[in-house]
């Protein structure tokens, strides 16, 4: 799932019969959850939306993904 350069992976709980879901590559947690794909990925939105307007409130600079560098380096 990706959203305004947030992206999100999820797992389905057969017991619970709910999705739920994190943002990834962030230090922040950013959590998500439903009982449909489009729930879920109304409630992904929801929560990037909610984290970008709580960070404003306090005056924070919201984080962005970590990256990586997959690439191997030459020594």
């Amino acid at each position: 799932m990706n959203y305004k350069s947030y992206h999100g992976h999820f797992n389905y709980d057969e017991e619970a019969k709910i999705f739920h879901g994190e943002v990834s590559d962030l230090r922040d947690v950013i959590t998500f959850q439903g009982t449909s794909l489009e729930e879920l990925e109304q409630a992904f939105k929801d929560s990037i939306d909610d984290y970008l307007d709580f960070c404003k409130k306090l005056g924070k600079t919201p984080e962005k993904s970590i990256k990586f560098n997959t690439k191997k380096q030459r020594h």
